[in-house]
């Protein structure tokens, strides 16, 4: 084992040891459905924590958005609640379901298929249950 494997082991096991100390329950905690925990943001908040306060002329909260969308997918999608998370803010501050596509789509030339994919299939979870929520309404 290299030097970095070991200490990036004994880096996990820290964290888990942190984690029990903490709260037992956290050593078997499971993300699953963690992204619908959080509450979406409101539009005009976005726009205030994301840009307009700071940066007047700079990018509004949608682009922001769909910048950061466009980075987890080329990073694979691999944090399912934050990038579900993302696409419902996205949505709040007024992409459409086309533009977060869109986004996603362009990412494959940078992290491939298979990153496109799962961004795709995560962000068609949200689209569906935003749909539920609004038939439901």
């Amino acid at each position: 084992m290299s030097d970095f494997a070991k200490l990036l082991e004994q880096m996990v096991e820290q964290s888990h040891k942190m984690a029990r100390a903490f709260n037992p329950a956290l050593e078997s905690f499971q993300v699953h459905g963690f992204d619908k925990l959080m509450p979406t943001m409101p539009r005009d908040f976005m726009d205030m924590m994301w840009g307009n306060t700071f940066n007047p002329e700079g990018l509004d909260a949608k682009t922001r958005l769909l910048v950061v969308i466009g980075g987890l997918t080329v990073l694979g999608a691999q944090a399912d609640a934050q990038f579900k998370i993302t696409v419902r803010h996205a949505l709040e501050a007024g992409a459409t379901q086309k533009e977060i596509a869109e986004v996603i789509y362009q990412m494959a030339m940078l992290g491939g298929i298979p990153a496109m994919s799962r961004a795709l299939e995560l962000a068609q979870t949200v689209f569906d249950e935003r749909s539920k929520e609004e038939e439901g309404a």
